[in-house]
């Protein structure tokens, strides 16, 4: 097992959501970097089926036993008894190493996985963790986190062609909704030509963004279900893009929804950086989903 000696700014276990049990009002949840996560599952020959969520630095664990690990996500310094290691790969644990993520270099979210997985407790069929719903607890300082003992001599790396750079502006390609005829051509264009900020409003459930206010033709709509990536127009027109622990329904206009995989980019992005909208079709968004699942599958 792991001893954790500090838990960092906050450490979850998550793993690829809690899905078909949002009618119940039961958010998915989920890794929020889910590239970086099915890295550090497929270095791992998938034998992991979760992995620690680590928000930015912190984190401290001592391992009681030989095991194997892969690191994958945003650069933390990793560190081994005190020597930085490469991310993106999987490294052997011996017993009483102490493993250390103690800078943030890039990105925000760092994912440590076993091999055989961490012993945790399932919730509606999923190892993640929701605290607004009491579904697991992050991880705090004296806990163990225990694993299955197994070692692979073998060291596996991501190719170099497949490791992401997280650079401080993106481009957010995003479907227009069926709602977006509630926003004129105008306020269409300057949500598209406007470079927004995050802010300190950030978290597992979506993002706040600051610039140009986007205004409605409509005041309000019936609630409904909301899909990963929508994009929310509350009141003041400040967009809100939601993520993985969303709300399951909102009565907000909503004028279109980041495509999924830009999402995992964005969970990486810190407070001020920008991000910029583009629209992309149907189709584009149906081939670049195919090609991201067929992949890892």
């Amino acid at each position: 097992m792991f001893k954790v000696l500090s838990p960092g700014i906050f450490t979850t276990v998550q793993d690829l959501g809690r899905q078909g049990y949002t009618h119940l009002g039961i958010t998915p949840s989920g890794a929020m970097d889910e590239y970086a996560y099915r890295w550090s599952q497929k270095l791992l020959g998938d034998d992991a089926g979760n992995a620690l969520e680590i928000l930015l630095h912190g984190l401290t664990l001592q391992s009681t036993a030989p095991t194997t690990i892969a690191i994958c996500g945003a650069d933390l310094n990793f560190r081994i008894n005190g020597i930085s290691h490469p991310i993106w790969q999987t490294h052997q644990i011996r017993q009483n190493d102490i493993l250390s993520f103690d800078q943030r270099k890039s990105g925000m979210r760092a994912y440590l996985a076993v091999k055989g997985g961490f012993h945790a407790k399932r919730y509606e069929n999923s190892f993640s963790t929701t605290l607004k719903e009491e579904k697991g607890k992050k991880v705090e300082k004296g806990d163990t986190l225990a694993f299955t003992p197994k070692q692979s001599r073998q060291i596996i790396r991501v190719p170099q062609k497949y490791i992401p750079t997280y650079p401080t502006h993106i481009t957010l390609r995003t479907l227009l909704s069926y709602q977006h005829s509630y926003f004129s051509k105008a306020q269409k264009e300057k949500f598209f030509s406007t470079d927004y900020i995050l802010t300190l409003q950030m978290s597992r459930m979506g993002y706040k963004l600051e610039g140009e206010p986007i205004i409605p033709t409509k005041e309000g709509i019936i609630s409904e279900g909301i899909t990963y990536g929508a994009i929310q127009i509350p009141p003041d027109g400040k967009p809100i893009i939601l993520l993985k622990e969303r709300q399951t329904i909102g009565g907000y206009q909503k004028i279109g929804s980041v495509l999924p995989i830009d999402c995992f980019m964005l969970s990486q992005l810190p407070i001020g950086a920008t991000v910029k909208f583009e629209p992309i079709s149907l189709e584009d968004v149906q081939e670049e989903m195919k090609g991201f699942y067929g992949f890892f599958d």
